[in-house]
């Protein structure tokens, strides 16, 4: 069955690359986990075949400008574009520093990178049937165990985390939307797990044993029936709400309060006129909540309740610079910092046949109002042609 949202959101794949290297000078930073690294951004080009596909690590400065990117060859290949709710991308904290892992759609496996000298450890894959170039393979990650949602065959596959950046694969989920749909967006915090469906339909999985089990909680969103699907998915620390961002003509937002252990019906909230809203972070706070408004190139930011997981309107950036003519779509957010309301916020840009970009913009906040103004240092070129740039992922980020 052909996914709605999805079909809204599919990307022409580029045809062409030029490889480059260089190598940054980072400012160190001290980890929540106890190790310590530098602060840097690391994006999931998702290259298609016949090139090799990479991430690319970017330093991130004191001020929130971010140094020269440097690539990493995963050795696999991606997909070239896909849904924009699916993280390709996550940095995973250890007693160490952090482990990366970057999904290569295109040949269904996962790259497992180690953050500190930047090498990759090795390529892991899910069972024989594991497969996500229709859409890409979306990740989420506990502490000891990574998941990822294959949008061709409908899957979940489980991963338990081990020594040295590299995944062991147990088990796999075979799970739909209520009508037919594959996961879209994945959210995990704790012993829960969240994912989004193309259909409008939503889930949540116990995970406190690895593999998920549903909590038989599967339902379509309040806002679905007018058209608004969910596709991002956030959880707030104390697992008391899901926030999901949705794909729908202007910018919504729908929450529902786990405080029962499963999902409630979903509470929508219209956040503001710019299109789409279909990627979804809360601030390290937890005060703020930003979408990434992916066919109209702008971030929307609202005032978030953490207690009544009430949603406020708050403001909206202009378009960023070079829409449809240096990039045509946003993609998913990342904060400079880890704490208050994230310092400068991240914003991946997927770039129209040569260059993909990541975005910088700053937050100006006044009482019960904000402004979002694209920085000056905005945006910044991936070094890769043809980018497919859709995920990013910010080490350190909030836990």
């Amino acid at each position: 069955m052909t996914d709605t949202a999805t079909l809204r959101e599919k990307i022409m794949k580029p045809v062409w690359i030029t490889a480059t290297l260089v190598l940054p000078v980072f400012c160190t930073v001290a980890s929540s986990a106890g190790g310590s690294l530098p602060s840097f951004i690391v994006t999931n080009d998702d290259i298609a075949a016949p090139w090799a596909s990479k991430v690319t690590f970017y330093p991130v400065n004191a001020d929130g400008t971010l140094g020269a990117g440097a690539p990493v060859v995963t050795g696999g290949s991606g997909a070239g574009g896909g849904n924009f709710a699916s993280n390709r991308v996550i940095v995973v904290p250890n007693s160490s520093g952090a482990c990366v892992y970057a999904s290569d759609a295109g040949t269904g496996d996962i790259a497992g990178i180690d953050a500190a000298t930047q090498t990759v450890t090795g390529r892991f894959s899910g069972s024989s049937g594991d497969d996500g170039i229709t859409d890409g393979i979306g990740l989420a990650a506990s502490s000891k165990y990574l998941y990822a949602s294959y949008s061709t065959s409908y899957t979940i596959a489980t991963f338990q985390q081990q020594a040295g950046c590299k995944l062991h694969f147990l088990s796999d989920l075979n799970t739909f939307g209520l009508a037919g749909g594959w996961v879209g967006g994945m959210a995990a915090r704790g012993n829960i797990m969240v994912v989004t469906y193309g259909d409008g339909s939503i889930e949540s999985f116990d995970i406190s044993g690895g593999a998920p089990v549903s909590h038989g909680d599967a339902q379509y969103s309040t806002g679905s029936s007018d058209d608004i699907l969910p596709n991002g998915v956030a959880i707030t620390r104390d697992r008391h709400f899901a926030i999901f961002g949705d794909t729908s003509a202007f910018a919504n937002v729908e929450v529902s309060d786990l405080s029962s252990g499963k999902l409630a019906a979903t509470v929508p909230y219209a956040v503001g006129k710019a299109f789409d809203s279909g990627n979804v972070r809360l601030s390290p706070d937890e005060t703020m909540l930003f979408v990434s408004n992916n066919s109209t190139g702008q971030v929307t930011a609202a005032f978030f309740d953490k207690i009544t997981g009430i949603v406020t309107p708050g403001c909206a950036s202009a378009p960023l610079q070079g829409l449809f003519t240096h990039y045509s779509f946003t993609g998913n957010i990342g904060f400079q910092t880890a704490s208050g309301t994230g310092g400068a916020i991240y914003v991946s840009e997927f770039g129209m046949g040569s260059k993909s970009y990541v975005g910088i913009l700053n937050l100006t906040l006044d009482g019960a109002t904000c402004t979002l103004t694209e920085s000056p240092n905005s945006p910044v070129a991936d070094p890769e042609r043809p980018s497919a740039l859709l995920s990013l992922a910010v080490y350190p980020a909030a836990q």
